[in-house]
């Protein structure tokens, strides 16, 4: 394709157009981890006594609610947004039961420095973003400090 000789805007774009596509393809077959059960401490930030601690929290959530809870610590977002790795995260494994939509993953990516905690639709109503956002803030974070 030739492009007229007044049109450079297209050629000065062109490199980051480039670089934008093929960003967007690594971002589309980036891999994500496979879960190990409901606690996976990918980032090692957790030790076992909190592990442990967390994995029975969320057997008792489950056998009281029988929402679905996942915990996920990664080093690194792999150049996505935390909204979008919690999104693919949460449905390449299939957290909460299908027909009720009520699982819950809580992200944490340590070299990003970012969390997230992705909500089901069955439980939005009950952790709304305001709740979500208030678990991160004054539990979550406030544990990190």
């Amino acid at each position: 394709m030739e492009l007229a000789k007044g049109d450079c805007r297209l050629r000065r774009r062109t490199p980051l157009l480039v670089a934008s596509l093929l960003l967007a393809v690594a971002t589309l077959h980036a891999q994500l981890p496979a879960p190990s059960g409901a606690i996976n401490d990918f980032a090692d930030l957790l030790t076992t006594e909190q592990e442990q601690q967390l994995t029975t929290l969320v057997e008792e959530v489950e056998d009281a609610t029988t929402a679905e809870i996942a915990v996920a610590t990664v080093t690194s977002l792999d150049g996505m947004s935390v909204e979008e790795y919690a999104v693919r995260l949460f449905a390449q494994w299939g957290i909460g039961q299908a027909d009720k939509d009520n699982g819950v993953l809580v992200l944490v990516a340590q070299s990003d420095r970012k969390m997230r905690i992705e909500v089901g639709y069955g439980l939005e109503p009950v952790l709304t973003d305001l709740a979500t956002g208030r678990i991160l803030d004054q539990i979550v974070r406030a544990k990190f400090r």
